[in-house]
């Protein structure tokens, strides 16, 4: 069988902040993800449907990284520091990182000020749909993620690892080329049938007049 790819992404409409309420540990929440709303373009445009998260959200231990490093760890769903959870909205992200001078000087602080505001996240996907238009780009929507791996604020949001999704459109357009050319060929053998069937009846009817 396959492996499956790690895919990345990072959408604009994805939100980050940092709440702090009292003397509580201050808590890094956003949405990691927002649903039908079309991504940049990345040689296709991608949009997650409602409920794609739901299934993994059940078996995947997620963590939240800073920068998709896992050396920086923020929080982890198994340990309860972690909380993710859909809404109509999309999927919601609540962590409470360790009170450490690192966190603070390098993920919170920075978070505050506005110099790190998107989110990025790492995923399997398990099944998609695809509307493969020849003009412009074509739209992959996500209906199911297989494994959720992480949740990470970014600082310089990386281009979208999308070699996954562009493997999986070059199959659909080689599968519509093919089922595009067996049609032309059948069309054209129907053609010539009908010709010779047409020509097969001129000549018995020429006969009979004879």
């Amino acid at each position: 069988m396959p492996e499956i790819k790690k895919e990345l992404r990072i959408l604009k409409t994805a939100e980050l902040r940092v709440k702090r309420n009292g003397d509580e540990l201050p808590k890094i929440e956003g949405y990691a993800a927002v649903f039908d709303k079309n991504s940049e373009d990345m040689g296709f445009i991608e949009r997650i449907a409602p409920g794609a998260f739901k299934n993994s959200l059940k078996t995947s231990d997620v963590r939240a990284l800073f920068n998709h490093d896992s050396n920086i760890i923020l929080g982890r769903k198994s340990s309860g520091t972690l909380e993710l959870k859909e809404d109509k909205k999309g999927l919601f992200m609540s962590v409470t990182p360790p009170d450490t001078q690192l966190v603070r000087d390098m993920v919170l602080s920075p978070i505050e000020r506005g110099d790190v505001t998107q989110q990025s996240f790492g995923f399997t996907v398990q099944s998609d749909d695809w509307d493969y238009r020849d003009n412009e780009p074509s739209i992959r929507t996500i209906t199911e993620i297989k494994e959720l791996f992480d949740v990470s604020p970014v600082t310089f949001p990386a281009y979208p690892d999308t070699a996954v999704a562009l493997r999986s459109l070059d199959k659909i357009k080689k599968d519509g080329s093919t089922a595009a050319e067996a049609t032309a060929t059948r069309a054209k053998d129907e053609n010539v049938n009908l010709e010779i069937d047409l020509l097969t009846a001129e000549r018995t009817q020429g006969g009979l007049k004879r």
